[in-house]
């Protein structure tokens, strides 16, 4: 198995961030364009949320695509750089980004808190497994 392989779900998650990134954009200008918003009007960020009801679901979700998913970059980096590359992690690490991209499907759509709860618990559960796994092979395989 090409070590590079295990790329392919860091690509997509980054895929992901940037279709998110135009949504949010999508949906900021078209709100300015709609009410009329200036851009300078948004210069202060809790003016902004004031005046932008239909981005926050979007910038929201862009801004979580920051937080636990930096875990899955460090992990996907620290897998290929230990060559512990593994068609378990690339399936895992597959499976995080699916179940990511669900949650950014319902946070930016319906945004129906348990479902984006539950897909959350269950992806971030994931994340946990890859580590563990990780430091499995690290320290008690070494």
């Amino acid at each position: 198995m090409k070590n590079e392989l295990i790329f392919i779900p860091l690509l997509a998650q980054v895929l992901l961030t940037a279709i998110i990134w135009m949504v949010m954009y999508r949906t900021r200008i078209g709100e300015m364009r709609r009410k009329r918003i200036r851009p300078q009007a948004l210069a202060n960020t809790d003016t902004a949320r004031g005046l932008l009801a239909d981005v926050s679901g979007p910038a929201h979700n862009f801004s979580n695509l920051f937080e636990i998913p930096v875990l899955f970059y460090v992990a996907t980096i620290s897998i290929y750089v230990t060559e512990f590359v593994s068609l378990i992690f690339i399936t895992l690490l597959g499976l995080f980004v699916v179940l990511r991209g669900i949650h950014s499907i319902i946070h930016i759509t319906t945004n129906r808190v348990i479902q984006r709860f539950y897909v959350y618990l269950v992806s971030t559960s994931v994340l946990w497994l890859i580590w563990v796994l990780f430091a499995w092979h690290l320290f008690i395989e070494a």
